[in-house]
């Protein structure tokens, strides 16, 4: 697959990339996507929700009223959790959410999300983007001559760059990540993604 390279004005810069098929042009496992998302959402649970059980309830153990001849049913301690202040019945108690997947899935799920994206037409390669200082309205302006400042947005960079990084986190539906940080909840979240072309190399290194 063939496409061309954008400068940050949004014209063609007269190069062209070539993307292996290996990645972007596969056929995309829908289930491989899900488990990787699914882990992916897993992971960032905190997992600390606690509810008390009616033996860490604060209460009076006496017996509330006799047991029989009363007509209801017989009740030995206020903490029950039929009663209102009880203790709860199997509530949630703190855990941990996160599971773990094989690398040759989770690269599978990386690989069809990037087809998917390659296939539809949102996947655009630009020219390596440089900003003097962090300015989001500048990184605002770039976006809108690539068509994506109405659209959530993922751009892709090779190394960590602190200014695009700055640039871009007051905007609702922007994002930077580096090559080696691409997920598949991130490719699959946004409608437009804007791969760099020192990024391109590196992904290809990431996912051959």
């Amino acid at each position: 697959m063939e496409l061309n390279v954008l400068n940050k004005n949004g014209k063609d810069s007269k190069k062209k990339v070539t993307l292996s098929d290996s990645i972007y042009g596969i056929e995309p496992n829908d289930h491989a996507i899900y488990l990787d998302v699914k882990q992916h959402l897993a992971n960032k649970r905190q997992g600390t929700s606690k509810s008390k059980e009616r033996a860490e309830i604060t209460g009076s153990t006496k017996k509330i009223k006799k047991q029989k001849g009363t007509g209801t049913a017989r009740a030995g301690s206020i903490k029950s959790p039929v009663f209102r202040g009880g203790g709860t019945i199997f509530g949630p108690k703190p855990r941990d959410y996160s599971f773990k997947l094989n690398k040759k899935l989770k690269k599978l799920a990386r690989c069809s999300a990037l087809s998917y994206k390659a296939k539809d037409g949102s996947l655009k390669i630009v020219e390596n983007i440089e900003m003097n200082a962090p300015k989001t309205k500048e990184f605002n302006e770039i976006l809108k001559s690539l068509n994506s400042n109405d659209k959530k947005t993922l751009m892709v960079v090779s190394d960590l760059n602190n200014t695009l990084y700055l640039s871009s986190r007051n905007l609702k539906g922007a994002k930077v990540i580096t090559a080696s940080d691409i997920n598949t909840y991130d490719l699959m979240n946004s409608s437009s993604i804007l791969v760099t072309e020192g990024a391109v190399e590196k992904i290809e290194a990431i996912l051959s």
